[in-house]
């Protein structure tokens, strides 16, 4: 039963930023839908035009059945649910956790369906993309393993060019949409989810 049961430090962490949250947006009166145009300025989509999805964040950490989404566990199977904004994790052996992450800042930069973990990286380090270099021209071309890594402390390459599940060094991102198309975790998550994926072992974005 233990193995049923949700990490309670994730949701602790993730219940706690998204209650802060609403208080912010409760202060500031309203919230409103957020533009692509403010998400690609700050990077990230303020709470304040986020409130539609605050409550469900708070909600979101509900488990699922692996069977409505995989046909076995053969190498464990993950999916990731942007809507949600967590990754479900099934082990063989019975493991089952869900995990807080932050998603794509935009639709455009959102991509679902099936794909697989293609490679390991235990000390990832990180060159920014094209779009990411035309929306921030002065962003370091190479950043070497370490605190200032936007990948945090481990990476799992998928089968789409430049798409990943990793860490990250910026807290403030979990929960919230604030990736250039890749899936974040927590750094302790991530371990977790380094530490059981194999290369091969299948996920479904929706």
């Amino acid at each position: 039963m233990r193995d049923k049961e949700i990490n309670r430090r994730a949701f602790t962490r993730f219940a706690v930023g998204a209650a802060m949250a609403g208080a912010a947006t409760a202060i500031a009166g309203r919230g409103f839908a957020a533009t692509e145009e403010d998400a690609l300025a700050n990077d990230f989509v303020p709470d304040s035009q986020d409130t539609p999805m605050l409550l469900r964040r708070i909600s979101s950490l509900k488990m699922r059945r692996w069977e409505d989404y995989f046909s076995d566990l053969n190498r464990d199977a993950i999916l990731c649910d942007t809507n949600d904004r967590v990754l479900h994790y099934w082990g063989a052996d019975g493991f089952y956790r869900v995990y807080p992450t932050s998603v794509p800042l935009t639709e455009e930069m959102t991509r679902r369906g099936r794909t697989s973990v293609t490679l390991k990286r235990p000390a990832p380090d990180w060159r920014p993309t094209a779009s990411m270099l035309e929306r921030h021209p002065g962003l370091p071309s190479y950043v070497e393993p370490g605190p200032d890594n936007p990948l945090g402390i481990r990476a799992l390459n998928l089968g789409w060019p430049a798409y990943r599940i990793h860490g990250t060094n910026d807290i403030r991102k979990i929960g919230r949409q604030s990736s250039s198309g890749c899936i974040g975790l927590f750094n302790e998550h991530i371990v977790e989810v380094y530490d059981r994926a194999q290369v091969g072992t299948p996920v479904l974005l929706i």
